[in-house]
């Protein structure tokens, strides 16, 4: 030991440091050779003294009350057993529709607000039905409001990016016998000139004329032939093979496409073979169905009260909303832009549109962002590296309430998936669900521009964390 001149008090002559909050006093030490480990610590809320106090109360003498509803309702959506049970017309099954009923993903949104591209695939659904014939057609029905306008959300349904869906739009119909709970998806309409890509052209149009007349009733009798397909089952084995089921379900397609390969086979129909074109050719197909699964899942959830956690997370390429579990209630903000992104050759940020789709419900699930751990196609958007996916995975895992029992990572010693986002952790640590997804273009409607993973915003979390608050201090 050395002595210090002045004092006499010893000094160490081997130094180690921990250093908690800014990482630049860490840095400085690591850079003249002592080893270090550095402690992300933050102000709780970023200091904001109504959030800091309401997360006194939500952690404090509410929490044992709030901890027992999140445990049932991570229960609820890591125990349903989602199946596809048919395929049938939007307007006999999903609830609360009429004949002139156009939904469309997101918080609900009047015509002359939505984004460009949810304007384009409106238009696209309403001439697929018969309703106009050109755009300016639709424009003029719109103008004389002879169409209404809904969120899937609002029906027991979602549907992905800028999908818009008319009345007479086959359905797939998913049931969770342990929540006695019924959800609706549309089908997936493929790659290229395609509606939910925000295009209204001839070509997007005929895409949702096939699909109600030829995929969706050929679909249908394979299902109504094999019997109930276990959705989860199927996404769980993807997963195993690198999809994150946001992103990409390329593996989940497959397999599904393989356990209904004997029903796809015996169909005897002029258009069979066009059918298998367009499922050979979609590696998306799948999505549709797992979004229809995790929204059966958070119906159940969102049945218990008293809950900090997030049942549902969407946009409408406008709007970025979401809700709690026990309260019907939307808190909304501004839809951002996709910030981790990869654009096609030649575009960039400035050409993509805002967030779009009710696909992040994926998330709060255990699928997309939260199991980027198990896809290599996810970690190019996030750094480049499987190590950058694992740390996406993580920083999910610190807002989450519990791990999923069936969708295992391999890269993490086949641990679950952060299952269940809380807000009251996001709000005290900053950190937001991050959502897998494709951009589009903001002005043209050219399609598909890109993909990235998309920061949810954090002010509809604070929003909800003070409602919340209010609630249950009254």
């Amino acid at each position: 030991m050395v002595s210090d001149v002045m004092s006499g008090i010893p000094f160490p002559s081997e130094i180690e440091v921990v250093n908690l909050g800014l990482s630049l006093f860490g840095d400085a030490v690591r850079e003249q050779g002592r080893p270090v480990i550095q402690v992300d610590w933050r102000i709780p809320a970023d200091g904001d003294p109504a959030l800091v106090a309401a997360l006194t109360r939500l952690y404090g003498r509410k929490s044992e009350q709030i901890d027992e509803a999140n445990a049932e309702v991570a229960r609820r959506l890591d125990e349903g057993s989602p199946k596809l049970v048919g395929i049938e017309t939007a307007l006999d099954v999903v609830p609360g529709i009429d004949d002139r009923t156009v939904f469309h993903s997101g918080p609900a949104i009047g015509w002359e607000d939505a984004a460009d591209p949810l304007r384009r695939s409106i238009r696209a659904a309403i001439m697929a039905e018969g309703w106009a014939d050109t755009p300016d057609g639709v424009d003029k029905l719109m103008k004389r409001k002879e169409v209404h306008l809904e969120p899937a959300n609002h029906h027991q349904a979602v549907v992905p990016m800028a999908s818009a869906i008319g009345p007479s739009a086959p359905m797939f119909v998913v049931e969770d016998e342990a929540g006695d709970t019924r959800s609706f998806s549309s089908m997936n309409q493929g790659p290229g000139e395609v509606a939910w890509f925000g295009r209204e052209t001839p070509a997007a149009v005929e895409r949702l004329v096939f699909l109600r007349e030829v995929a969706g009733p050929l679909f249908a009798r394979c299902i109504k032939e094999s019997g109930p397909v276990d959705i989860l089952t199927l996404a769980s084995q993807g997963l195993q093979m690198g999809d994150d089921m946001h992103m990409r379900t390329q593996a989940a397609t497959n397999l599904l496409i393989r356990s209904l390969l004997p029903q796809l086979m015996a169909i005897d129909h002029p258009r069979k073979v066009e059918l298998g074109k367009f499922l050979a050719g979609n590696h998306l197909f799948f999505l549709n169905m797992a979004m229809a699964a995790a929204k059966s899942l958070t119906l159940w959830a969102e049945q218990v009260p008293n809950s900090s956690v997030v049942t549902t997370m969407s946009r409408n390429g406008a709007t970025y909303g979401i809700k709690l579990a026990g309260n019907d209630k939307w808190f909304i903000t501004e839809s951002p832009p996709v910030g981790k992104a990869i654009y096609y050759a030649g575009l960039g940020p400035e050409d993509g549109a805002p967030d779009i789709g009710d696909s992040a419900i994926l998330e709060l699930c255990g699928l997309g962002g939260a199991a980027a751990a198990a896809s290599p196609a996810v970690a190019a958007f996030v750094g480049g590296t499987m190590r950058d996916a694992i740390a996406l995975t993580h920083e999910m895992d610190q807002v989450c309430v519990s791990r999923s029992s069936r969708f295992k990572l391999p890269a993490l010693e086949f641990r679950g998936t952060p299952v269940a986002v809380d807000v009251r952790k996001v709000v005290e640590l900053g950190i937001t669900p991050k959502v897998n997804t494709g951009i589009l273009h903001a002005r043209d409607g050219s399609g598909q521009v890109g993909a990235g993973v998309a920061e949810a915003p954090i002010a509809c979390f604070k929003e909800a964390l003070l409602d919340l608050d209010r609630r249950l201090s009254g």
